[in-house]
């Protein structure tokens, strides 16, 4: 199984909204693509609660059968109508990826 996450630090006041409301966008869309793409076993998006100096403000966990299905699901047209939404937003971005 691969393990897939991923922390954006978000611009502050984004399109004009908040941060909570752009978060709640993408986890509307993210949460979305379950069952959808082939090989993603689980996904979840968190906003943070610490705002902590040094946390991250969303985070995406996921889960997949192996590389492959890891690399479907980035490729996937759903997965990549997100990204350019996420990447308007976000200010960092950091990944790990690993298996168990």
């Amino acid at each position: 199984m691969i393990k897939h996450m991923v922390f954006w630090r978000l611009k502050d006041n984004p399109h004009g909204l908040s941060k909570q409301a752009c978060i709640a966008v993408i986890q509307e869309r993210m949460h979305a693509l379950r069952g959808k793409i082939p090989g993603l076993l689980a996904i979840e998006i968190g906003m943070d609660s610490s705002r902590n100096v040094n946390s991250s403000d969303l985070s995406l966990y996921s889960e997949f059968e192996n590389w492959d299905s890891l690399a479907v699901y980035q490729a996937h047209p759903l997965h990549q109508a997100i990204v350019p939404y996420v990447a308007e937003i976000a200010s960092e971005r950091r990944v790990v990826d690993y298996e168990t």
